[in-house]
């Protein structure tokens, strides 16, 4: 795209690399995540919309209060789950990162001399998925359900 043509905000004017986001709407008009939020306050003064506007991430609303040790998982589905003990360990340690990658260090109930991800300075937790394979009966439902509902988190079964 030449200079001329090439997207623009349409209330502020800002093009692509002036901004973090640029919406595209029907007929090629652009908005700007800037604007978006300036439209949500304006909304929101106006009692439109309540609750006001920001990202809940970096806001907090969605972390957990602690987050859980890999063994108070482990304790957790211990008093659900028979068995499956290499499993209940491979996943508690899995959402473990996970909350640590996705909150950050965060608050959490370590007990005296433990260590923690933020103590090494240069370690990143990647992302990594679990797949639950077992023949019917074995506990994968159990074991995902349980984990839920201790997390406070959705839970959806595909087959």
């Amino acid at each position: 795209m030449n200079e001329l043509s090439a997207p623009r905000c349409a209330f502020c004017g800002k093009d692509r690399a002036e901004v973090k986001r640029l919406i595209e709407g029907e007929d090629n008009v652009y908005i700007c995540d800037a604007c978006i939020l300036l439209g949500a306050e304006i909304l929101a003064e106006e009692g439109v919309i309540t609750g006001g506007v920001r990202p809940a991430v970096a806001s907090g609303e969605h972390a957990p209060r602690a987050i859980p040790s890999p063994r108070a998982i482990v304790e957790h589905l211990d008093q659900y789950v028979i068995g499956q003990e290499r499993a209940k360990r491979v996943l508690s340690v899995a959402v473990y990162n996970h909350y640590k990658r996705v909150f950050g260090s965060g608050s959490s109930e370590h007990g005296a001399g433990s260590h923690t991800p933020a103590e090494d300075g240069d370690v990143e937790l990647t992302k990594s998925n679990v797949l639950l394979i077992g023949p019917t009966g074995s506990g994968k439902t159990l074991l995902a359900q349980t984990l839920a509902k201790m997390l406070d988190v959705p839970f959806t079964i595909a087959d």
